[in-house]
């Protein structure tokens, strides 16, 4: 029931800071400013690419306060599309779950999913902005991730036929990816569960537990993203196997988010189908 990955929530200390951040460095454009009373949040919403990333600025005491006085600025949860939202709202309920619903959107508490804090919106197309295409993951650190996609499957209606597993030496960790997009989009939550403590994910959820911890998206042109990154002084680091191909952007760079960029395709090759990958066809 799940069709995209649209939109990554972000509490920020500063929403106009924020907005013009991601406009300096993905080419964002502001597309809507409002509130969000579940949250005691005022939001300002940038588009980049065909996905939003919602800028939550405290306006009062709730959990994004709490948030940001305990992690600091970063993302706050983790947005999917749906064409159904009827349907996927009777599936949720179903599965025990219960959520909130506000302007058109869900809204699933993180102590509910796997830490995970969600937010489920109506799909739409856009006409994409900026220098991105689009968001097509958010990672999830689980305790078992065999368990965690088996529980999201059921409560999101997805087909697990279509979940490819991973193994990392180099970051430390087993998983699954549960793919949901159609079969020509890379759209998916990434499930890592640690092997290795004593690297970066693994010293996160040493600290966070069951969390959010990134999120990725496809950029036609990763130098354009680059530059601007260098003419912000901004801190990122090229992706080890494919230095012209990616790179991940550091939290500090984007107001507490780390962020993964890869070449358009180029996350086939370690999504389960190679072949579809531009360098494979190259």
């Amino acid at each position: 029931m799940l069709e995209r990955v649209d939109r990554v929530q972000l509490a920020v200390r500063d929403r106009a800071a924020a907005a013009q951040t991601f406009r300096d460095i993905l080419g964002a454009q502001v597309v809507r400013e409002d509130r969000l009373r579940l949250y005691a949040a005022s939001r300002t919403v940038v588009q980049a690419g065909e996905s939003e990333f919602e800028l939550l600025e405290p306006a009062g005491e709730g959990a994004l306060a709490q948030h940001l006085d305990r992690w600091g600025e970063g993302i706050f949860a983790a947005g999917f599309s749906t064409p159904d939202p009827a349907s996927l709202s009777g599936r949720l309920e179903g599965a025990g779950l219960q959520f909130v619903e506000e302007a058109g959107q869900l809204f699933i508490d993180p102590g509910q999913t796997r830490g995970m804090r969600t937010v489920i919106s109506q799909s739409r197309d856009r006409q994409p902005a900026g220098l991105i295409s689009r968001l097509y993951e958010v990672t999830n650190i689980v305790a078992d991730h065999q368990e965690a996609a088996a529980f999201y499957a059921r409560a999101f209606g997805l087909d697990s036929s279509r979940f490819h597993k991973l193994n990392s030496e180099r970051w430390g960790y087993v998983g699954t990816l549960t793919l949901f997009g159609p079969p020509q989009r890379l759209d998916r939550i990434e499930l890592t569960q640690i092997t290795e403590p004593s690297l970066a994910m693994g010293r996160y959820f040493a600290r966070r537990g069951p969390s959010i911890y990134m999120c990725y998206a496809e950029a036609p042109d990763v130098g354009a993203i680059q530059r601007r990154l260098e003419e912000r002084g901004a801190r990122y680091t090229p992706q080890p196997e494919e230095p012209e191909g990616g790179l991940f952007i550091h939290p500090s760079a984007l107001h507490g988010m780390l962020m993964g960029i890869s070449r358009t395709d180029l996350a086939w090759l370690w999504s389960g189908a190679p072949e579809r990958s531009r360098s494979s066809r190259a």
